[in-house]
């Protein structure tokens, strides 16, 4: 007989949570393990739940879901986390990736769709569902993945030689947010280091009307 697949559904909207369960339960190699309603719930609950997937929303109560992510990796590295969001904007997407999620389905798929996402993190593979690749999908001209317009503002702080902690403060977001921006827009660049993205700004006009 094959092991069933233990899964966790982690979303403050009741509705969403038990209408993704009683279509899981049709499947006879789906097991859920339980629905919780916030990512501080999924902290506490997940070492004795033991799922093999985490649903997990973006936005919730007490604690979001990036935050819940990386805290259930570190207590239990062996789970694979598929955010379950409505928001579709690559930032989003990149973001949940780089802390650790193993996919990103948007909540307006067909419902047989995150069977498919959950059969692929089992797999070992990555998951976007279609309008999650279509948002990560280059769109410039010469071939590099754009900035979102929080990289763009977070590339004129750092060139304007800002530390991450003080770019933290000036955008009233946290360190570890600044620290995966910097990341992603080092690789869409293709740049390495901090030199290189003044260099970058400069060239492309980033800083100009800044006084620099």
């Amino acid at each position: 007989m094959t092991e069933k697949t233990r899964v966790l559904i982690v979303d403050d909207h009741p509705m969403v949570s038990e209408g993704i369960r009683s279509v899981l339960e049709t499947y006879d190699d789906i097991e859920v393990a339980a629905t919780l309603t916030n990512g501080q719930e999924a902290i506490d609950q997940v070492s004795g739940l033991a799922p093999d997937v985490v649903l997990l929303d973006l936005n919730m109560p007490q604690v979001n879901g990036l935050s819940a992510t990386e805290i259930i990796l570190e207590r239990r590295p062996e789970t694979r986390i598929l955010i379950l969001s409505m928001h579709d904007s690559a930032e989003y997407i990149s973001i949940a990736l780089s802390h650790g999620a193993r996919g990103y389905v948007l909540k307006d798929v067909p419902t047989d769709e995150i069977k498919q996402a959950i059969d692929a993190v089992m797999g070992g593979e990555t998951y976007l569902c279609t309008g999650a690749e279509a948002a990560l999908a280059p769109r410039t001209t010469d071939g590099r993945e754009p900035l979102t317009t929080r990289e763009q503002t977070i590339l004129l702080e750092l060139a304007q030689g800002r530390s991450n902690k003080e770019v933290a403060v000036n955008l009233d977001i946290s360190v570890r947010t600044v620290e995966t921006h910097r990341k992603n827009i080092k690789r869409k660049l293709g740049i390495s280091t901090t030199a290189g993205l003044t260099r970058y700004a400069m060239e492309h006009g980033v800083l100009q009307g800044t006084g620099i």
